[in-house]
Formats: structure tokens, C-alpha cells, sequence
């Protein structure tokens, strides 16, 4: 049974919300997760929320530690020596790329270092675009990585311009490459501030066009919509598990590389990413891995990657279309009474309205986004603030329901009626 579908002007009442929620498909996946007591969890993507499968794939890791010690690494059950590659098949089908390409290893930003980074040397690239609106580490290990090979960001890093502060634009994106020679184009799949979900497959052609690779960073993205980078062309691609994927904090996260860039030294070669038929070899020389398993730096950190193991059990029962099927529902839910109840109020959504446009959270905007964001937590309303004046609201549709996002626009109703806002500290430093 798909997700229901929003008629074109949906009652604004909870009773409405209610019916949704009845004829949910996903409904019984919330049972499978842990919510914590009192909240209405409207943050995973900052961090997914714990699911019984992935705690129970995380206990049954720590078990075989305290009953199998070393002997884990090759007699437990999935055995821990190819635990990276088994992850990495499973997570294949959310970004459409064969099993080969993708693995899980490292984190986020050491992947975005090596894989620029063997960019940059097996074509000699030296020129790189982003755009202005990326989350930080993305430039941070970028310029890096430049700096590193005696190239000077402020020449060598090429920043497509936003036309409107919010969203970066195909258009955006040719008019950078139309102006500067560049040989890698690197942008999110996502954007982490107002939730634009870019054209990965127009972007992919004209990075072609120009004669550029294309990398992206779908942490914002993967678990909540699928990608099919084969088909689009994508070169390579980074992303975390603990957003829309439940993995847990800090947990595992994973990466792409086309087939055409097999064999490429890695910037970044470890002991992990050599080819698991002569690891044991101890040869002081690099074998590394024939596929994307190569990407691989250190030993896998199994306590950070068993909980992802179980999380994929709920994806995989779910389906990544119904996923991104219900949260486009709950997303257009959230904007349809953000206009009508909200804007009154002085909220505006930042984020794109079509749905082919925005990814798994919605952006409100208002001169008041921060108190107003500290006010929905002391309601037990998790949210996070960006500045300047955006409040991040991800109705997840692993565990949230069409009720609980109609009880969170009901509380901001009250919050900007009531002025409750006024009672906080202007922004502070901290982890918002």
C-alpha cells in the first residue's frame, strides 16, 4: 500500500493528520525504534535515532568480542574480516552502484581527503569547484588536500555563487564552470541548511561537458532518497550513516568510486585498503584492494559499524522508494501548514517546494529561529538551529508520524502567538 497522497489543500486539523497516520504503510516501523521519553524527534538528520536492530546487531558484535576475542575477525557470524565490503553491498542499492564500488570505512571527512586527493594526483587536477552554501568540512579538507600539494585555495578552489542565499542552481553551477577551468566539481547531494536536493544528474553532465569529474557528499541525502550515481555519472562519493541511516554518533561511514577509477593510488593508503588476499603478507609495499575497498584506511572500528548493520535490516524492509515516498509526504505536509498557520506568524520555508527539489528536512525561517528553536526543545521538540535564521525540522519517516508534525507546528503557533521566545537568551555558543 504506497503512502497516502496530500490532496491539493489538506484540512489543517489534527484529526486529518490522524487519518494520515492510519493509512501510513511504514506506521509499524516506529515500533522498531527507540523514542526517547517525551520527545517528538524532529532532528535525525543530525542523528537517526537508535533502532532494536541495530541494538541488537551491536550486542551481538560485543558478545562475539567477549566470547570469540581475536578468533572474530574469522568465526563470527558475519565474520569482522569483510565486515567493510558486506556493508558497503548492502548500502549499493540506495546510491545505484554495483557492490564493488562501495564500501564503508573512516569518516566523512577522511574520505572527502583521500578521495579528492587521488583525484587530484591521477589527473593531475588542480582546479576544484564547490559552492558557497556547503557545510564547512567539505572546504576545510579540500583546501587541505590543495595546500598539500602546493596549490593555493584562494587560486585553485572555484565557489559557484548562490543566486538567492538558499539554493545552488544548475544554472549556478554552469555559470562557475563557464567562467574558470576546473577539473573537479565537488558539491552535496543535499544542501545541509535549506534542504535542496540538487540535480545530480544534470550537474554530472555538465561537469562532463567541461571535462570535470564529479564528486558529491550525499550525507544529507543517503537513507532518505535514493541515488543512482552509475547512471548519472558520478565519479565518486562520500557520506555519513548516523543522519537518515540510524547507523549511531559517530558511526561508520561510506563511500563510492566509480569502476573507471579502479587502480588509482588512494592519497590515503592504509593497511585496510590492501588487497585482503596479501594483507597478511606484511609486505612493506602497498597491494592495495582491486575495487573501491582500496578507500579503506585504517581497521574498521566494528563497534561503529555493527549498530549500521542492524539499521539496514529496517531500510532494507522498508525500501528506500517507500522511504522517500512517505518523507515527501511528511515534508509537504510540514510546508502546506507552515503557509497556512505559520506564515502569519512570520515563518517562511526556505526550502524548495518541489518535491524532486528538497530532500528529508524542511527550513523555517524566521528573525527568530534561534529562542524559538530553544523554546520547541523545552517542549521536548527536537530540532537544530542554523544561522542565521534557520530552524531544521526532518519529520524522518522511519519513526515520525503526521500527527507529531502537526503537534509541532501547533506549538510553534503558540510560541510566536505567546511571544514565549522573548523568554531566552539570544544565540549562545554550544551544539545546536
Amino acid at each position: 500500500m504506497p503512502t497516502p497522497e496530500l490532496p491539493a489543500d489538506p484540512p489543517t486539523d489534527r484529526a486529518f493528520a490522524e487519518e494520515l497516520d492510519e493509512q501510513d504503510p511504514l506506521a509499524s516501523l516506529r515500533d522498531r525504534f527507540y523514542i526517547p521519553d517525551g520527545d517528538r524527534y524532529m532532528d535525525g538528520n543530525s542523528l537517526g535515532l537508535m533502532s532494536k536492530d541495530a541494538e541488537a546487531a551491536l550486542a551481538r558484535v560485543v558478545d562475539e568480542w567477549r566470547d570469540l576475542a581475536i578468533r572474530g575477525w574469522g568465526e563470527a557470524d558475519p565474520d569482522w574480516f569483510h565486515y567493510p565490503e558486506r556493508l558497503g553491498d548492502r548500502l549499493a542499492p540506495l546510491v545505484g552502484a554495483k557492490e564493488s564500488e562501495v564500501v564503508v570505512g573512516n569518516s566523512t571527512t577522511v574520505n572527502i581527503h583521500t578521495l579528492v586527493g587521488t583525484m587530484l594526483d591521477a589527473y593531475g587536477a588542480e582546479t576544484i569547484l564547490v559552492d558557497d552554501l556547503d557545510f564547512p568540512t567539505d572546504h576545510y579538507a579540500i583546501r587541505a588536500q590543495l595546500r598539500q600539494r602546493g596549490l593555493d585555495p584562494a587560486e585553485h578552489l572555484v565557489v559557484a555563487e548562490s543566486s538567492d542565499g538558499r539554493t545552488v542552481t544548475v544554472e549556478d553551477v554552469e555559470a562557475a564552470l563557464a567562467e574558470n577551468d576546473v577539473d573537479i566539481v565537488f558539491l552535496p547531494t543535499v544542501l545541509y541548511r535549506s534542504g535542496q536536493l540538487l540535480d545530480v544528474e544534470a550537474i554530472a553532465d555538465l561537469a562532463r561537458e567541461h571535462g570535470a569529474l564529479f564528486g558529491v557528499d550525499a550525507a544529507h541525502s543517503i537513507g532518505a532518497v535514493r541515488h543512482e550515481f552509475d547512471a548519472n555519472g558520478v565519479d565518486f562519493a562520500v557520506w555519513c550513516t548516523y543522519k537518515y541511516l540510524n547507523g549511531g554518533p559517530g558511526a561508520i561511514a561510506g563511500l563510492y568510486v566509480s569502476e573507471e577509477h579502479f587502480g588509482s593510488p588512494p592519497a590515503l593508503a592504509g593497511w585496510w585498503g590492501n588487497d585482503k588476499g596479501t594483507m597478511f603478507e606484511m609486505r612493506t609495499t602497498y597491494d592495495q584492494a582491486p575495487d573501491a575497498g582500496a578507500w579503506q584506511v585504517g581497521t574498521p572500528p566494528l563497534l561503529a559499524a555493527a549498530p549500521l548493520d542492524g539499521s539496514l535490516d529496517v531500510v532494507e524492509d522498508a525500501g528506500i522508494d517507500a522511504l522517500r515516498e512517505k518523507s515527501v509526504a511528511l515534508t509537504e505536509y510540514l510546508v502546506h501548514l507552515t503557509d497556512a498557520r505559520l506564515a502569519e506568524h512570520g515563518f517562511e520555508v526556505g526550502t524548495p517546494r518541489e518535491p524532486d527539489r528538497r530532500g528529508g528536512h524542511v527550513a523555517l525561517e524566521h528573525p527568530e529561529g534561534y529562542r524559538i528553536s530553544e523554546a520547541l526543545r523545552d517542549r521536548g521538540i527536537v530540532v537544530d538551529y542554523r544561522p542565521p535564521n534557520v530552524i531544521r525540522v526532518a519529520p524522518s519517516p522511519y519513526y515520525v508520524t503526521f500527527a507529531e508534525v502537526w503537534s509541532v507546528v501547533d506549538d510553534l503557533v503558540q510560541i510566536a502567538e505567546d511571544a514565549v521566545y522573548e523568554r531566552y537568551e539570544r544565540e549562545a555558543d554550544g551544539v545546536t
